[in-house]
């Protein structure tokens, strides 16, 4: 069992920066592909970016591609992201979530077993 729980949310002027982060409960987080997504009103969840476990490998959504950066530090069971240059497009609620069934990162939500609460994030133009 993993539980996530999210913060760092806020309201942010375009061309701002928030720093997400997830702390995880449970001794198994190391083994778990993480991942972060995010939903606006009136829209899917989508990926955003994820992370393999010892934190060697990334891939992100082609919308945030240089300018976010997920990290993770296995020790304080903690998955982060960073997020820079933001758009009103980037607002959304941003989630965490846990993969411990595969090596690999996966970007449909199906793929996720464990998620957390969400964390708003505003971007005002």
């Amino acid at each position: 069992q993993v539980q996530l729980v999210e913060s760092g949310g806020g309201l942010v002027q375009a061309g701002g920066s928030l720093r997400l982060s997830c702390a995880a409960s449970g001794r198994t987080f190391s083994t778990a592909i993480m991942g972060w997504f995010r939903q606006a009103p009136g829209k899917e969840r989508e990926f955003v970016a994820g992370i393999t476990r010892n934190g060697g490998s990334t891939l992100y959504a082609d919308s945030v591609k240089g300018r976010f950066t997920i990290s993770r530090d296995n020790a304080k069971n903690m998955l982060y992201l960073q997020m820079n240059s933001l758009k009103p497009e980037d607002t959304a609620v941003y989630y965490c979530a846990a993969d411990r069934g595969r090596l690999f990162i996966l970007t449909m939500t199906s793929a996720y077993e464990y998620w957390g609460q969400g964390t708003q994030v505003t971007v005002s133009s």
